[in-house]
């Protein structure tokens, strides 16, 4: 650690720093309605983003710096908002308004290899929590209850085309900053990200460590698979597909998966139309607690219009319906529909 450290602040010091530094900042701002009218405005259990209903909040406010030299690069993220605030409520106090804190060093002259370290991004799925970003204004409920962040090491590389992208990953565990007391075992992860073609992304992902606390044999196993197709200049599409299972001592306590398919239909540079339709089956409760025996059971239909006002200020309306196999949302019905605004601005 210590020869990383001096190796670090050689680098630095060798590079002309300033002109590789480079600030920007991201606002959103936005209204959502729940039909359920749920008494606390909190919207269902397994939401995290866009969750206070019938009121004017912030889903996140982020300030954001880069270094990116030839040999060292790294990142800095402050936030708050809905998002560090329902994502990150496990964690101390003081990890709660970090979007990212890391520093990579390239390992090869003539090959593009990086290691790099610190709080990261989720090298899990299609959907960050950025919504400027994302196809749909909402996240899907496979991205709600898969990681956004993670701590850990993570070793990459990509091919001079940029055509390949290979990762491996030690963690602390699954979303988290802090590493949990007693979990003494790492977590690990894989991508392989894979672009045939201008038009065709392919990737797979993986996560394989424990979350639980004072079991040793605990383990967690967890796929995402996605390919995102540009089949016209107007017309995109991203298939996506989530599956896990838990493990305690000699007990399989089961799977969970998700299915999710969008649709974009791109009118012109301004106005951008998409809808989406997505699956989520926990039977066994392992992901998301309910208070019924048969766990959650949800579809999903949700469809919305972009309109670009310029380069950094967009507007966006959603309208969103769930069906649950029971009574899962707060009116005690098997139905839930939302409607929801934003605005977001990039600097």
């Amino acid at each position: 650690m210590t020869v990383l450290v001096f190796r670090t602040v050689s680098l630095f010091a060798q590079d002309d720093s300033l002109k590789n530094l480079t600030f920007s900042a991201y606002a959103e701002l936005y209204y959502s309605y729940d039909f359920a009218k749920p008494a606390n405005h909190e919207k269902p259990d397994f939401i995290y983003n866009h969750k206070r209903h019938n009121e004017i909040n912030a889903n996140l406010i982020l300030l954001k710096t880069n270094y990116s030299g030839a040999n060292v690069r790294a990142n800095l993220g402050l936030m708050a908002g809905n998002y560090s605030r329902y994502n990150l409520s496990s964690e101390p106090e003081w990890a709660r308004h970090l979007y990212e804190a890391n520093i990579g060093i390239k390992l090869s002259r003539g090959q593009n290899l990086w290691l790099d370290a610190g709080i990261l991004p989720s090298h899990i799925g299609f959907e960050s929590a950025i919504s400027a970003d994302c196809w749909n204004l909402t996240r899907s409920i496979l991205a709600e209850n898969s990681p956004y962040y993670e701590t850990g090491i993570k070793l990459g590389y990509s091919t001079k085309k940029g055509n390949l992208n290979l990762t491996f990953l030690v963690l602390n565990g699954w979303q988290r900053i802090k590493k949990l007391n007693l979990v003494q075992k790492p977590s690990l992860g894989i991508q392989i990200n894979y672009k045939p073609s201008e038009k065709l992304l392919l990737n797979y992902s993986n996560f394989t460590g424990t979350d639980i606390q004072n079991n040793f044999n605990a383990l967690r196993t967890f796929h995402n698979l996605y390919m995102q197709f540009e089949v016209s200049k107007k017309v995109g599409m991203i298939a996506g597909f989530d599956i896990g299972r838990d493990k305690y001592n000699s007990t399989d306590y089961g799977i969970w998966y998700s299915p999710a398919l969008i649709m974009r239909y791109s009118a012109n540079e301004r106005v951008k139309l998409a809808i989406r339709g997505e699956y989520y089956n926990d039977k066994n409760r392992i992901i998301i607690a309910t208070n019924n025996l048969y766990g959650l059971r949800v579809s999903g239909l949700s469809g919305n219009f972009d309109y670009q006002i310029n380069k950094k200020l967009q507007f966006r309306i959603e309208g969103k319906v769930y069906h649950a196999g029971e009574r899962d949302f707060s009116n005690n019905s098997a139905e839930n529909y939302s409607l929801t605004t934003n605005m977001t601005i990039k600097l």
